[in-house]
């Protein structure tokens, strides 16, 4: 009997439909299969010579790798279904003879129309639930073109907001502010913005797992390089004199720990403090 590898097919399929669902719409989750591909070439992209070039490059080609293993997959697994079914299950037009058209190749060229919406027609199921199956691999397909494009969407201004945020420490830092000027008004409004910001950035790292695997090229908007300033930051200005400062270095201090868990538990697995794990993360991105 063969019903086993439909069932195998119908398995991929799911697998795929499931991965794309915690990886582009689940808030908190990160999609099994995506994580290992991007994880696995940003890890080859760190033994590679000119790792940092390559780690720069390895962002966007993970993503478009995954978008492929995706495809590639659903495409698979239909196929997989649709060749017990070849070529009784189909029509074929004129001109093809249908035992000569039943090969494990043949309903890979049928799953991989369908897919892509092409429709040429050559081909085409002819049993009733085929009918109903094969628009649904069009539907899938078409999902996976809107999944791209969302993902795409969401990703990048992700990047954003932690380069800016880099950027703000780096110009923090370059500025060199005393302690007398941090113990102020204006020491306060500036570790409530960083807090803020690093909140938004520890969101972003979760329901954008994949950003982690981006590099941020120059060293500025690099927040890897930049990220231990900030909790320098809240240690000076904890024993300020101020209670509006000490405040607000307390609340920076919990928004440090709360980013440095999240990288923790999600991508690094130290175990370690709050600084080991900043240590941890500038090191993984070649800083």
């Amino acid at each position: 009997m063969d019903w086993p590898v439909g069932l195998l097919g119908v398995v991929l399929v799911l697998l795929v439909l499931r991965d794309v669902f915690h990886t582009l719409w689940h808030p908190t989750r990160h999609g099994g299969l995506s994580r290992l591909v991007m994880m696995g070439l940003w890890r080859l992209s760190a033994r590679l010579p000119g790792s940092r070039r390559a780690s720069g490059l390895t962002g966007p080609l993970a993503m478009v790798a995954v978008v492929a293993v995706w495809t590639l997959t659903v495409v698979v697994g239909w196929a997989l279904v649709y060749s017990r079914h070849m070529p009784d299950g189909f029509t074929y037009t004129a001109g093809l003879e249908p035992a000569e058209q039943a090969r494990f190749i043949d309903a890979l060229y049928v799953s991989l129309v369908t897919v892509s919406t092409l429709g040429l027609g050559d081909i085409a199921p002819g049993e009733g639930w085929l009918r109903v199956l094969a628009p649904l691999e069009g539907l899938v397909g078409f999902v996976l073109l809107s999944a791209t494009v969302s993902w795409t969407l969401g990703i990048y201004p992700a990047l954003a907001r932690r380069r800016a945020l880099a950027l703000r420490l780096s110009h923090l830092a370059r500025t060199h502010p005393t302690t007398e000027q941090i113990d102020a008004d204006a020491g306060a409004a500036i570790l409530d913005s960083l807090a803020a910001g690093i909140s938004v950035i520890s969101v972003d790292f979760m329901q954008y797992a994949e950003s982690y695997y981006f590099h941020d090229g120059d060293d500025r908007t690099s927040l890897a390089r930049h990220i231990a300033y900030a909790e320098n930051l809240a240690d000076r200005a904890a024993t300020a004199r101020h209670p509006d400062v000490r405040l607000s270095a307390a609340v920076l201090r919990a928004a440090l720990e709360d980013l440095a868990l999240i990288l923790d538990q999600r991508f690094l697995h130290t175990r370690g403090t709050v600084r080991q794990t900043f240590e941890a993360f500038a090191r993984d991105h070649g800083n």
